[in-house]
């Protein structure tokens, strides 16, 4: 009795434990949705001025967004995603991404160059994945002209710095296995790593999953921040569902 008393006891002061710390992590995402303008947190990065182009980032919660603008988003990722979508097991369905983009959870941030023209944009939140309190980014687009310009890097380098701001513990994404430019970008450029939660291929089925799951940890003491060469030029730290850069 004594022994099955004490597993008992142990198990129920996990079950605790827990349910603690998920309410500690539960309450960091919210305080973090509750933020007017997460820019606010980091304001020198407002403004993108290298390669030859000036750029400005602004905050839009999805709510916020004019129609013009949410046509924007939405047009751009289908252009960029729709394909890829079609050849993995989602298929693509414009009131299902529409939805998807403009709930109230659906935050955004947008690169605009000097005459107030959208040029790129990460679509993100603040949420949880288990018990793990994260930045998620669903969408990271770029048009053509603006590509191989560092404008998706700078992007994704200020979800890593609002993640550190916010005590997020990662920067989590979903990319599709064949866009092998999006896979080359988080993981060779950003050193984005595959987490622990994307799914395995069986080993004795034929079915293979056609996504995976990439993060980068945000541990505190060791903030996220840019290296730069020389004035005007910088490199990268050591980052949707889909992205695209």
């Amino acid at each position: 009795m004594g022994r099955k008393s004490a597993k008992g006891k142990a198990k129920k002061q996990r079950r605790k434990e827990e349910s603690a710390k998920y309410a500690v992590s539960f309450a960091k995402v919210e305080a973090a949705n509750k933020i007017k303008d997460p820019m606010d947190l980091v304001a020198p990065f407002r403004k993108y001025e290298r390669n030859g182009i000036s750029l400005k980032i602004e905050f839009f919660r999805a709510e916020d967004l004019t129609q013009e603008m949410t046509d924007w988003v939405f047009d751009l990722t289908k252009k960029n995603m729709q394909k890829l979508y079609e050849e993995s097991d989602w298929g693509w369905k414009d009131k299902d991404k529409l939805e998807e983009m403009t709930e109230e959870k659906a935050l955004y941030l947008i690169a605009m160059d000097k005459d107030s023209k959208p040029v790129a944009f990460t679509h993100f939140r603040f949420d949880m994945e288990w018990d793990e309190e994260l930045v998620y980014c669903y969408e990271l687009q770029v048009i053509d002209e603006y590509r191989r310009k560092g404008v998706g890097k700078f992007l994704m380098q200020i979800l890593e710095l609002l993640a550190y701001k916010t005590e997020m513990i990662k920067v989590m994404l979903t990319t599709f296995k064949s866009n092998k430019m999006g896979e080359t970008f988080f993981m060779k450029a950003m050193k984005y790593t595959i987490d622990d939660t994307s799914p395995e291929d069986p080993l004795w089925e034929e079915r293979e999953y056609k996504y995976q799951i990439l993060s980068k940890e945000i541990r505190p003491g060791s903030r996220p921040k840019p290296c730069c060469k020389s004035k005007g030029e910088c490199m990268q730290t050591s980052p949707v569902k889909a992205a695209s850069a």
